[in-house]
């Protein structure tokens, strides 16, 4: 059978034996839609499953809001997942990865572009606005190596090295492997992120071990493998020569433009309400 590729771990693990030792599993409903937690704890069970070690989240929707419906359960269930990865003190890095000129690959830096940065704001700064003490972000979109020429953990890297975060939050868009959490899910790993793995070509991993820190990783799938929707449609059976010709093709929705927008924009609230715990959604609102 071929492998479905998805960046999914929830997807993963529904392709392996529910009782594989070392994955834990848990499922529950909240305000913001369904909440998947599996967590990965030994080396065997990465194997099994696919994915490295850590904890990782996949809150499941009937899609995203527009900006007059930021402020939904959607946003603060993510707010309090990323509360439970994020260390409770010290500066953090954002960084959007993916191609800005790419719709479905455009995620990443569209958010990225609503982080409410504060490294440069100094004391005498935020008295004159009246603004209470903020934690230290920075924000930055690194491009792609098709364009850079360099690898984006390498200049990920580098950044660490110069504002020495206490953990950076990588936002990307994933690759779903059903076409049924297609722009409908959010998944957050402290697992950190392959980008590209999804669709097949893996760069650099953006982790603990390649960085130094703890590395978030967010994102929402906005393209389903083409040969995996294949199966979908003939009900899980194997692809044909017809279909085999897909191999190596993704799909994205129609309204994709639409959708990036709006995920952007709810990921980047739901980072600042998590950063900025003395700011009122509200106000990071007037402030994206």
């Amino acid at each position: 059978m071929r492998q479905i590729r998805t960046d999914l771990a929830l997807e993963k693990h529904e392709r392996v034996r529910p009782d594989t030792p070392g994955v834990e599993s848990r499922v529950w409903q909240t305000g913001g839609g369904r909440v998947t937690r599996i967590r990965v704890k030994t080396r065997e069970a990465a194997k099994a499953i696919g994915k490295p070690q850590g904890v990782y989240y996949t809150v499941e929707t009937e899609g995203f809001p527009d900006a007059a419906a930021l402020s939904d359960g959607r946003s603060r269930t993510i707010v309090r997942i990323l509360d439970r990865l994020l260390p409770p003190e010290g500066p953090v890095l954002v960084a959007g990865l993916g191609n800005p000129n790419i719709t479905p690959d455009a995620l990443g830096p569209l958010c990225v572009g609503q982080i409410f940065a504060t490294r440069h704001i100094g004391r005498e700064t935020l008295r004159a606005l009246s603004l209470p003490p903020l934690r230290e972000v920075s924000a930055a979109a690194p491009g792609v190596t098709g364009q850079t020429g360099v690898e984006t953990a390498e200049i990920v890297d580098a950044l660490c090295r110069k504002v020495r975060p206490a953990a950076v939050v990588a936002v990307d868009a994933l690759a779903a492997g059903s076409v049924k959490r297609l722009s409908k899910t959010v998944q957050i790993t402290d697992a950190g992120i392959e980008p590209g793995a999804g669709v097949g070509n893996a760069r650099t991993a953006l982790n603990r071990d390649t960085l130094g820190v703890p590395v978030i990783a967010v994102g929402v799938p906005t393209v389903v493998d083409a040969l995996s929707l294949s199966r979908d449609l003939w009900r899980g059976g194997e692809p044909n020569e017809e279909n085999a010709a897909l191999s190596g093709m993704v799909v994205a929705p129609r309204d994709t433009d639409t959708v990036i927008r709006s995920a952007a924009r709810l990921l980047a609230l739901s980072i600042n309400l998590a950063l900025q715990k003395t700011l009122t959604p509200e106000l990071i609102l007037s402030l994206m």
